[in-house]
């Protein structure tokens, strides 16, 4: 994508819950959406680990 505009004209990922509670639906999310959630858990645990407290993941979602 080398045109910053051409992101501005495509569709919205689709979105969860309504009004203060909205939120885009992650699994609809793309690295073409900016979305890159690959270092997450990884990055959960070193946090939890600095402060001292069990790492709890969260579940992950059977495809």
């Amino acid at each position: 994508m080398n045109d910053p505009f051409e992101k501005a004209v495509s569709v919205a990922p689709k979105t969860l819950g309504q009004g203060c509670l909205s939120r885009y639906d992650i699994d609809e999310l793309s690295a073409e959406d900016g979305a890159d959630f690959s270092q997450a858990k990884e990055l959960l645990g070193e946090l939890h680990a600095q402060a001292g407290q069990p790492a709890h993941p969260a579940p992950e979602k059977s495809r």
